[in-house]
């Protein structure tokens, strides 16, 4: 079971950029799969969660407006949307999954077992 993360950056404010996280060694038919984050000096925190099992998502109160997850093009892909991007979105964005949960709301709020590798956003002007 891996995870691996793709598409961070450097960006402007404003812009929009997508992440994609791919999943190797199961099939995205069950388990949830959530985007966490962690900004220098604070803790990791979930942003987005989607269920694989019947594509219902959550997010926390923060992330409703800007970020976006749903299945990526390429297979046994899930993608996060970011628009509107400020520096405080700076930060290290993971993907991660646990094979035994499907709910996307308890994924969120319990945190995956298995991380990918993170991918780095920067905003700044």
């Amino acid at each position: 079971v891996q995870l691996q993360a793709s598409g961070g950056g450097s960006v402007q404010p404003g812009e929009s950029l997508t992440l994609s996280c791919a999943a190797s060694g199961f099939t995205l038919n069950r388990p949830a799969i959530g985007w966490f984050r962690q900004a220098p000096g604070k803790e990791r925190e979930a942003v987005a969660c989607l269920s694989t099992n019947n594509d219902i998502t959550y997010y926390p109160d923060f992330a409703k407006d800007r970020f976006t997850v749903s299945r990526g093009k390429a297979k046994n892909t899930i993608d996060l949307r970011i628009d509107n991007l400020t520096p405080e979105d700076t930060a290290v964005y993971y993907c991660g999954t646990d094979l035994g949960q499907a709910s996307s709301y308890a994924l969120c709020h319990r945190r995956p077992t298995t991380w990918g590798q993170g991918t780095l956003v920067t905003v700044s002007s």
